[in-house]
């Protein structure tokens, strides 16, 4: 029997069906052996129809569709942190992103219920001493994401210009009862500051906190600029922007979350391009207070 051209035309190899699937040959054997994808075998060669594989794929969705219901697109956001870095990038490439700087917890609250395309975080496990990824897998559980590595950074105390109150650790913040301005709750540079006061042996009863709390790392700034606040913790690069006093507390490592199928989008291509052009790397160093060394080094690919 003469096999029809289109059939052939329309069956993939290995390799073909694990470009289609963005997955690697390894698990397509995987699968193989399972017996959990459609595929024929032709003189000892592995084939898959493209047409059972398009079944296969809306069958094992974790979304399903109703018949006749809108799938509407994701919100081109950016939720989570806010980082000066990768809003200067998003602005320099197009990527017609708005970005909701609401912390990194709120922000995965928000990534998971598609309310964004992309996440950033910076959010410290003290009981594994890791960055990002235990919170990654509490709440996205069962998602199909990417995270990478987008900077190290420099987060500490910012001070008025000359240090009038001369803070030189986090024990003089109670010495001297400086005026603290923190981040609201489930932020990433509020729960290191509460760790980093533990670690210290400071409660943060013996603190002068102001009552309303910054929602983003620029806030910190106008605040201590204003002469609101005498100190609060934000990345350097703000305080070296507003020309503000910086007291370096920690190295924090910043990433960011994306689904898997957004991650081959070429938006997202088009902005980890640029991360490797030479005016990149120069905003960094102007900027100060980063290490790009391993941007873009994939963390986590979910199961």
């Amino acid at each position: 029997m003469v096999k029809d051209e289109s059939d052939t035309q329309n069956m993939m190899t290995v390799p073909e069906v694990a470009r289609y699937l963005r997955l690697k040959e390894r698990k397509i054997y995987d699968l193989l052996a399972q017996k959990r994808i459609p595929c024929t075998r032709v003189t000892g060669k592995w084939l898959f129809p493209k047409e059972q594989i398009d079944i296969w794929l809306k069958q094992n969705s974790e979304f399903q569709v109703q018949p006749g219901a809108e799938v509407r697109p994701l919100p081109q956001v950016v939720v989570g942190s806010h980082d000066p870095l990768l809003e200067w990038a998003l602005g320099e490439t197009g990527y017609p992103l708005a970005m909701q700087m609401n912390g990194s917890t709120e922000g995965l609250e928000r990534f998971a219920a598609d309310e964004g395309v992309l996440c950033g975080i910076h959010l410290l496990d003290p009981a594994s001493d890791e960055y990002n990824l235990p919170a990654v897998k509490e709440h996205l559980k069962g998602a199909e994401i990417v995270v990478l590595h987008w900077a190290w950074r420099e987060q500490g105390l910012v001070l008025p210009a000359g240090n009038p109150l001369g803070i030189r650790a986090l024990s003089d913040l109670a010495r001297t009862r400086a005026r603290i301005i923190e981040r609201q709750e489930g932020a990433g540079s509020r729960l290191l500051f509460r760790h980093l006061l533990k670690q210290s042996g400071l409660s943060i009863e013996s603190l002068n906190l102001l009552s309303q709390p910054a929602r983003g790392h620029v806030d910190i700034g106008l605040a201590v600029c204003s002469g609101q606040a005498d100190a609060g913790i934000a990345v350097q690069s703000v305080a070296r922007q507003m020309k503000l006093e910086f007291l370096t507390l920690a190295r924090e490592r910043f990433d960011l979350v994306i689904r898997r199928r957004d991650y081959f989008e070429p938006p997202f291509q088009t902005l980890l391009k640029f991360t490797r052009a030479p005016e990149f790397a120069e905003k960094a160093q102007s900027l100060g207070g980063y290490d790009i060394g391993a941007l873009g080094e994939v963390l986590y690919n979910s199961p």
